[in-house]
């Protein structure tokens, strides 16, 4: 489950948006000002933290330079400060992206999606079952022999393996695919292609233990 810091000093945005993270399958934690959001970033590993330039406690632009001193999270500026001057300073700070205010929750997901990947593309492989996916070379492994899969096949292993041991609803896995695809996967497909990707990768695909059917809500990539 991705990880998501949220440093905003208005309450009610940083309610609305905590639970439209945390209904999408985000794990996220809250600080109102620079002191509270450098705590927590310390104490905890964030995928993905979404600041707020004007803090009642300290500047945005600092903490978005403090954090990208420590590490390579991707930080994306929330604003009503969204003009050229202060766009181009956020990304002198160091910023992966910019939103003004007010902006649309699903606009939102999608930036935050898109610089997640950005930074996947250099995170290590993904496994699952003895199934090993690399991101760079574009490899589907299973015990070390490379399998053949199509296109569509490997994206969905992305999003399966980036989101182990987390139940996808149908609706959620297609919003992914479109993200990384930006083509319509209809329900019919989707069936199709998971029933091709158990064959390829499970050694009893009538009997899955990588790919499990949560019956009635979705599917979760496990350890088989």
């Amino acid at each position: 489950m991705p990880n998501i810091l949220l440093i905003e000093d208005d309450e009610q945005l940083a309610a609305i948006l905590m639970r439209f993270l945390n209904s999408e399958g985000y794990a996220t934690s809250h600080a109102d000002g620079q002191r509270e959001g450098l705590r927590l970033f310390a104490e905890n590993k964030y995928d993905c933290v979404l600041l707020d330039v004007s803090l009642r406690d300290g500047s945005g632009y600092s903490v978005c330079a403090a954090i990208k001193k420590e590490s390579d999270t991707p930080v994306i500026f929330i604003t009503a400060s969204a003009d050229e001057a202060c766009t181009v300073a956020g990304f002198e700070m160091g910023a992966d992206d910019y939103i003004g205010k007010p902006f649309g929750t699903r606009e939102l997901l999608a930036r935050m999606k898109n610089v997640m990947r950005r930074q996947q593309k250099f995170s290590p492989l993904l496994q699952c079952g003895g199934v090993t996916v690399d991101p760079i070379k574009a490899l589907v492994l299973k015990n070390g022999q490379e399998l053949a899969v199509s296109a569509l096949e490997y994206r969905l292993l992305l999003v399966f393996f980036s989101n182990k041991n987390q139940m996808l609803s149908r609706d959620r896995i297609a919003e992914e695919l479109w993200a990384l695809t930006r083509e319509f996967v209809t329900d019919n497909t989707l069936s199709v292609y998971i029933r091709r990707l158990r064959e390829k990768i499970e050694d009893d695909p009538q009997n899955p233990r990588i790919i499990l059917t949560v019956r009635g809500l979705g599917y979760k990539a496990v350890d088989g």
